[in-house]
């Protein structure tokens, strides 16, 4: 019974922690921690501008105009 219990925790630690060092806690294939954190960071400053350009169009905060705001020439 023991054994089984010592095979079932040290099964659980290696699925937890996937077998890295204790540096490497966080980090996936590709990417390290900062670089996934930074990722994640302009993933959600993008999706806060795109709301805010929902809102803005829902509210009707711009002016009348036939071309779109990203028409940049």
């Amino acid at each position: 019974m023991k054994k089984a219990v010592g095979l079932l925790l040290l099964g659980g630690l290696m699925v937890a922690g996937g077998c890295a060092r204790p540096n490497e806690i966080g980090y996936t294939p590709a990417y390290n921690t900062h670089d996934r954190l930074a990722m994640i960071a302009r993933n959600w400053d993008y999706e806060g501008k795109q709301s805010q350009d929902d809102l803005d169009d829902l509210l009707m905060l711009r002016p009348a105009s036939h071309l779109t705001i990203w028409n940049v020439q």
